[in-house]
């Protein structure tokens, strides 16, 4: 499903059953991305409003993932994130920070794990 303002870059992967949510400001996908089945973006929650019985707003915040980026399945990412260029998140982690660019980073919240180095064709992994 896609709603709102929704960006995806060339040779770009979207799995089926996967939420593409820009209601709440943009949502931008790099190029070259693989977007697992399952995946969930997030440009707005609701919990202000739901608390407050319509009182207050919709939160919004966009969400940027940069170039190069693995998504693993059921994957949930919140508004205001960012997960930097060839990034790696773990399968069914929930991201609601900022993972740094050449991370690998998984779990609830997710938390950096380790780094991924890009050398021409080949990559390793560094963990910590």
């Amino acid at each position: 499903y896609v709603f709102g303002k929704v960006s995806i870059g060339k040779n770009t992967w979207i799995g089926p059953y996967t939420i593409l949510d820009g209601s709440g400001g943009k949502l931008s996908i790099g190029d070259f991305c693989s977007i697992s089945s399952g995946v969930q973006i997030y440009t707005h929650n609701t919990v202000n409003w739901a608390l407050t019985g319509g009182k207050s707003e919709y939160e919004k915040k966009s969400v940027r993932i940069g170039d190069n980026c693995y998504i693993g399945p059921n994957s949930i990412i919140a508004m205001g994130s960012t997960i930097g260029k060839c990034s790696i998140i773990g399968s069914s982690s929930f991201v609601n920070s900022k993972i740094p660019s050449n991370s690998i980073a998984f779990g609830s919240p997710a938390k950096i794990v380790g780094k991924v180095i890009v050398k021409g064709k080949n990559v390793e992994f560094e963990y910590f």
